[in-house]
């Protein structure tokens, strides 16, 4: 009886686990394209980066262009 506790219970909340990652995941991404991106590029641009910040912008702008399209 125990074993077959387990067994559901490990199916059960496996599913639930799987669920919480993917919207984990989502809301990273969301995240990571409003918020971390702008500050990251900011930051290379106060640093002193432009060489690396302009070509980044460059890429990531040309990539959701196309991706959109």
């Amino acid at each position: 009886m125990a074993i077959l506790f387990f067994i559901l219970f490990f199916i059960i909340f496996g599913k639930l686990i799987n669920i919480a990652i993917r919207a984990t995941w989502g809301t990273m991404k969301v995240m990571f394209y409003i918020l971390f991106l702008p500050l990251i590029l900011v930051a290379l641009m106060i640093k002193g980066f432009v060489f690396i910040a302009f070509p980044l912008l460059f890429v990531l702008g040309l990539i959701s262009l196309l991706k959109t399209a």
